[in-house]
């Protein structure tokens, strides 16, 4: 059973056939939304939402290919969303992957595409879905972000950088957008079990073959002082985003919630 229902109500999530994106996707369909998703890759869009629709046995769902770094197509899904659900209460930006260079390693074109990915797929939506939220009583924005933001690493100069940015982003439009009634919030994730670390994790050297996964991530999780022991689940991610994006949240903006296992070293 949800925390909350959320009957009545129109949620997008942008990136939303994998990971964190797809966790917050079931819980909104649990909580009773309706809910639109994106995606650049249509075989894994396809998949997801079959997947979906065989677990949630008349959703309301609309899944649609698109780039949101492509203005164009981001304005055709979000007429699409409206036609086909109705306004949208809930926008959920789910950035993309993080780039690992050091400053020495990293090219103008790749500081360019960081830069573009990581604003431009907050921004493009944000811009499409905007005056769908100013009709709702309720709309929020939540910006899936990384505690490089706030913790950067030097392995990861460009996206942290990038990160930062959107971390300001996110205070400057809940207070642009608090006079419209539409919330903006964002979650400072660490390190989640994902595909990426299911492909690093298949790829270990011959002397940690012994270890299984959780053996593996446990001692990555030591290695990284990650104070819980493990990798965070999207799952537990999705909640936090849930919260956020829902009235359970509606007396909080600008703020961002800490979803690292106690990897920050901030208060």
């Amino acid at each position: 059973m949800s925390m909350i229902e959320l009957d009545g109500k129109v949620a997008v999530v942008t990136g939303g056939s994998s990971g964190i994106g797809l966790a917050t996707v079931e819980l909104l369909l649990e909580a009773g939304a309706a809910v639109a998703m994106c995606g650049r890759d249509a075989t894994r869009l396809r998949a997801a939402e079959a997947t979906l629709r065989d677990r949630f046995v008349g959703c309301r769902l609309y899944a649609a290919t698109c780039d949101v770094l492509q203005p164009k197509q981001v304005n055709a899904f979000a007429a699409d969303v409206a036609r086909e659900l109705g306004p949208v209460d809930m926008l959920v930006n789910n950035a993309g992957q993080g780039r690992v260079s050091t400053f020495a390693t990293t090219e103008d074109a790749a500081w360019l595409e960081e830069l573009q990915l990581k604003f431009f797929s907050v921004i493009h939506p944000t811009r499409a879905f905007l005056p769908q939220l100013e009709q709702s009583k309720a709309g929020a924005i939540v910006c899936v972000n990384s505690l490089l933001a706030t913790q950067p690493e030097p392995h990861m100069v460009a996206t942290s950088a990038a990160r930062a940015g959107v971390h300001n982003l996110v205070r400057s439009l809940a207070t642009e957008f608090a006079p419209k009634g539409v919330r903006v919030n964002g979650i400072l994730i660490g390190l989640v079990e994902s595909g990426q670390w299911r492909r690093r994790f298949d790829a270990r050297p011959e002397e940690d073959r012994h270890l299984d996964w959780t053996a593996w991530t446990a001692r990555l999780a030591k290695q990284k002082h990650i104070q819980l022991g493990r990798l965070g689940l999207p799952q537990e991610a999705a909640r936090a985003i849930l919260f956020l994006a829902s009235p359970l949240s509606s007396y909080t903006t600008g703020s961002h919630i800490d979803i690292s296992g106690g990897l920050s070293r901030h208060a």
